[in-house]
């Protein structure tokens, strides 16, 4: 699979052969949207608690006789039925974690740089530098790849000045290639990734 790669003004600098093994699947919705709930479901705190019957105050005393009211029985005021009882079947602080194998998680990734290369979601850059951590200067950048929605920034290497560029932006992000994973490319409208990040994937996914 070929693709251009631009400069910083959007011109076309050559073509670049990317490999079918990553970019060019055939992608696993269903296996993309299970790496997505792993990740949405690791940022659960899972601290939510209710208190149970014996944790609730009071209630240590047997509320009236068994036999001889005409009332229903009753142990505790603070059984579940009772207002200010505890609760039955209540939330106690639990992991939302789980695990996915090692090939799965391959697949998910390469599932969603696919979706980013075969719906021409992608940029392929041959260098993203910045001179100044300036907002105004990734902005232009943006203005002249003619890009909307959320872009997604990925670099080889680690790139202070884009960094600190894009965090007052909120349409616009940056991570390192090591870095990268499903959720962010597939909440990105748009990859823009640096010609030596591309070839840093494709050694790690081959």
């Amino acid at each position: 699979m070929k693709i251009s790669v631009k400069n910083k003004l959007g011109e076309k600098v050559k073509d670049l052969t990317i490999s079918d093994s990553v970019w060019n699947i055939e992608p696993n919705d269903l296996v993309l949207k299970k790496m997505i709930r792993l990740q949405l479901d690791a940022t659960r705190q899972g601290t939510a608690k209710t208190k149970t019957r014996s944790e609730v105050s009071g209630g240590g005393r047997k509320p009236w006789k068994q036999k001889g009211t005409g009332r229903a029985r009753q142990g505790s005021i603070r059984a579940p039925q009772w207002r200010g009882g505890g609760i039955a079947l209540g939330v106690v602080p639990r992991s939302y974690k789980f695990k996915i194998n090692k090939k799965e998680r391959v697949l998910a990734l390469k599932s969603a740089l696919s979706h980013k290369a075969q719906d021409k979601e992608m940029v392929v850059l041959d260098e993203i530098k910045l001179e100044s951590l300036k907002t105004k200067d990734i902005k232009n950048i943006i203005e002249g790849l003619k890009l909307q929605g959320k872009i997604l920034f990925v670099t080889e290497e680690e790139n202070e000045n884009l960094f600190m560029a894009t965090r007052n932006l909120g349409y616009a992000y940056h991570i390192m290639a090591e870095d990268i994973n499903a959720l962010d490319l597939v909440n990105a409208d748009v990859l823009v990734i640096d010609e030596a990040a591309v070839k840093k994937i494709e050694e790690v996914l081959k």
